[in-house]
């Protein structure tokens, strides 16, 4: 069982930068491949970034690429998601997931434990 909780959303104009950490609680944290997700209203759910166990394999999406970067802390039980260049267009909850994955992956129908999002809204 992995309780995720996230933290660093909020309101920044477009050109900023945030940082989301997601801090994991329960057993084996090193063990799950970890991921982001975004969701905006009236929108379906987003692949955003990937890691492995290890922190040695990322993946991310095309809309992220170049701008957003995911790392792990495993000592601290934590996932990071440094954003830069934020756009409108990157308006949505956030969300941190677990994967049995240990190579992290894109399937969102491969996480099995999610928290419970974060605000990330960029202004004009």
């Amino acid at each position: 069982q992995v309780q995720l909780v996230e933290s660093g959303g909020g309101l920044v104009q477009a050109g900023g930068s945030l940082r989301l950490s997601c801090a994991a609680s329960g057993r084996s944290f090193s063990s799950y491949g970890m991921g982001w997700f975004r969701q905006a209203p009236g929108k379906e759910r987003e692949f955003v970034a990937t890691i492995s166990w290890s922190g040695t394999i990322t993946s991310y999406g095309d809309s992220v690429k170049g701008r957003f970067t995911i790392s792990r802390d495993n000592g601290k039980n934590t996932v990071y998601l440094q954003m830069n260049s934020l756009k409108p267009e990157d308006t949505a909850v956030y969300y941190c997931a677990a994967s049995w994955r240990v190579s992290g992956t894109i399937d969102g129908a491969q996480y099995g434990y999610w928290g419970q999002g974060a605000q990330v809204t960029v202004s004009s």
